[in-house]
């Protein structure tokens, strides 16, 4: 849903290993430019659906 949403992700956006959220979380945030708490609302609001 986040790459309907965000046409910049790539599935690549959304690998990583045990241990390496962190990682993602900074990856996500720099492409789609919001901090980390912004992409925790973003994701809440996408468990709704």
């Amino acid at each position: 849903m986040l790459k309907q949403r965000f046409s910049v992700l790539s599935d690549a956006d959304f690998e990583f290993k045990e241990g390496q959220r962190e990682g993602m979380l900074d990856t996500l945030s720099q492409k789609l430019k919001k901090t980390k708490e912004e992409l925790h609302l973003l994701f809440a609001e996408l468990q709704t659906y």
